[in-house]
């Protein structure tokens, strides 16, 4: 008995004990990379053009209407929601409403999706930022083993000439864009090879992730010192070098100047809807699993809002900075800004690039450039990551607190990203790569999951029961249009966009010439149905292994845990709140 005894004493001394989930250090690590998760390419390379493209100034009409009544709501509902439950973006929704569980694997599975994907436009800005340490920018000569024989460089000297026109010349740094650094076949149907180098300067970056945060938010919270913050100081010396080139004032015109009559377009209702949804990074489960770490009485709400303002405000701001550069392009080239104002990888890698060249010290500004856009992508790969390990392990805490089998776990993830990445970089990849984002992480997407997150809170678990949860964590009672927006308006109006989203549906087409084969039509269905249908399919498994009739397996399956914060301390059940005799005092606690 006594040799038992002490045999079962030496294996509890030896099982390894489960380590704590972990807590940010400060609220400034938290604000930091939140901010980094949200400030992304999207606030450079795209809300300029948007707004540029959609009226200018009246642009902001749609924009603030869509971040006022989703925006802002949602960004609230998802730092609350972790900060309440201390749960990630699974295990939130189960410790809130089971039924809705799907939602949580579902925003994870796009994260997937979008941490293979995204993950290349940095691994292309690190190969633009390497060539920019050389005597001569390449994208600046035709002296190039990849140039043709109508390669030509333009440095504003000569402005008759058309650089945009393909019948005649190419540009240098189109050249270096598609023969340098893409090597683009005909097609999907072509994949061609991988790019080695490209391939190379891929595993760095996923190393670079790996060792940012494979000790969670305590190595998360201390790379968002530097990533988080450098973009603004590369941003703020790229504006006012911008705002001092000559014509600047003529792209800061064309980016803000109102034309009222492009409301009557729904397509700019579209594109200020669907830009909110990716700029704040809403229903991927990256603010819940970052918020899960705060403390308990945080004042998350006030966070958010001031989170919000940053967002906006940097998307306002990056704008300027790109526009005037771009506005000293056209006047260098005798051309109007709407031959040079483009979006996403066109801005990033063609417009940009050209406008540096005609820049005194072009390797400075190239370097300060790309430099931004690396940060910028790392923050938000830093955060994708860290959400889906946050999320698997409060699914499996006792098997994952262990030891380094997070670790582990982090590097299989890392590994099985990087050989998926691979498909991006081959000779067609960038095709695969538009069918990713007009499929897997689009707008639609990401709408649907915020119907069903309104619905979900609003209507199931209860906008007031929550409303009064927030108010447990804060001290006082937010600002009741938040509520409303949970219950009626939010929900309204992204089923209104998602309806008018399949209703304006057209085919993808690569740079609207290319059609896609049928089977690669199909390949982005069933890459948007496995990350959607997980919803129904939890609520249907919830179902089943229910108890009882349906309507009883219903009802248990909408119940929230037993052990939340609110619960454990009112366990006779809901408490309605006291009358407020001060009014909602919402506005005098932001």
């Amino acid at each position: 008995m006594v040799g038992s005894s002490s045999r079962r004493m030496r294996i509890q001394r030896t099982t390894p004990i489960p380590q704590e989930r972990g807590a940010w250090a400060s609220k400034l690590e938290f604000i930091l990379t939140v901010a980094g998760a949200i400030v992304g390419l999207g606030n450079v390379w795209r809300f300029p053009y948007l707004c540029y493209k959609n009226g200018g100034g009246a642009f902001f009409i749609p924009y603030v209407l869509y971040l006022v009544t989703c925006g802002i709501p949602l960004f609230v509902l998802e730092i609350s929601l972790g900060q309440y439950t201390s749960q990630g973006g699974i295990t939130c929704w189960t410790k809130i409403c089971p039924l809705f569980e799907g939602l949580g694997y579902a925003s994870q599975m796009i994260i997937v999706y979008g941490s293979i994907t995204y993950i290349v436009i940095i691994v292309w800005a690190f190969l633009y930022l390497l060539s920019a340490f050389s005597l001569e920018l390449p994208w600046a000569s035709c002296k190039n083993a990849w140039n043709t024989d109508a390669c030509m460089v333009y440095d504003g000297k000569n402005s008759s000439l058309n650089w945009t026109s393909p019948l005649n010349a190419s540009s240098s740094v189109m050249e270096f864009w598609r023969h340098r650094v893409l090597h683009l076949s005909t097609g999907m149907e072509s994949l061609g090879g991988v790019r080695w180098d490209l391939a190379l300067i891929l595993l760095l970056v996923w190393i670079i992730v790996y060792f940012c945060i494979w000790k969670g938010v305590k190595s998360t919270g201390k790379a968002a010192y530097f990533t988080a913050t450098f973009p603004y100081v590369t941003l703020l010396v790229l504006l006012l070098r911008g705002v001092t080139l000559p014509g600047a004032a003529d792209g800061i015109h064309y980016y803000m100047y109102p034309n009222v009559s492009r409301l009557a377009d729904p397509q700019v209702w579209m594109d200020a809807g669907t830009q909110i949804f990716y700029s704040y990074a809403i229903c991927l489960g990256y603010l819940s699993s970052l918020g899960s770490y705060n403390n308990y009485y945080n004042n998350c709400y006030r966070d958010s809002f001031y989170l919000c303002l940053l967002n906006s405000g940097t998307s306002f701001v990056s704008g300027f900075a790109i526009f005037s550069v771009l506005g000293h392009m056209a006047r260098e080239q005798g051309v109007d800004i709407s031959v040079v104002a483009e979006s996403g990888p066109g801005l990033v890698f063609i417009v940009y690039p050209q406008a540096v060249t005609l820049l005194p010290w072009s390797q400075f500004w190239a370097v300060c450039f790309f430099t931004m856009i690396i940060l910028l992508g790392l923050d938000s790969q830093f955060v994708g990551l860290e959400s889906i390990m946050t999320s698997v392990t409060d699914v499996f805490p006792s098997v994952l607190r262990r030891g380094y089998r997070r670790e582990l776990l982090l590097l299989a993830l890392c590994l099985f990203c990087y050989l998926m990445g691979l498909f991006m970089i081959t000779e067609g990849g960038l095709y695969i790569i538009q069918l990713f984002d007009h499929y897997v992480c689009s707008g639609a997407t990401l709408l649907f999951l915020a119907i069903c997150q309104s619905v979900a809170m609003g209507w199931v678990y209860g906008a007031e029961r929550f409303y009064e949860n927030i108010q447990d964590m804060i001290g006082y009672r937010p600002w009741p249009m938040v509520k409303y927006c949970w219950l009626y308006v939010t929900p309204s109006i992204c089923l209104g966009t998602f309806i008018f989203f399949l209703i304006r549906y057209s085919p993808l087409r690569f740079n609207n010439i290319y059609v896609y084969p049928w089977w690669a039509y199909g390949l982005g269905w069933f890459l948007a149905s496995s990350s959607l249908s997980l919803i129904p399919i939890t609520m249907i498994y919830k179902l089943y292994k229910g108890k009882g009739t349906i309507q009883e397996r219903l009802q248990v399956a909408c119940n929230p845990a037993d052990d939340l914060p609110q619960s454990q301390r009112n366990p006779a059940g809901h408490c309605p709140l006291p009358p407020s005799t001060e009014g909602e005092k919402s506005s005098n606690n932001l």
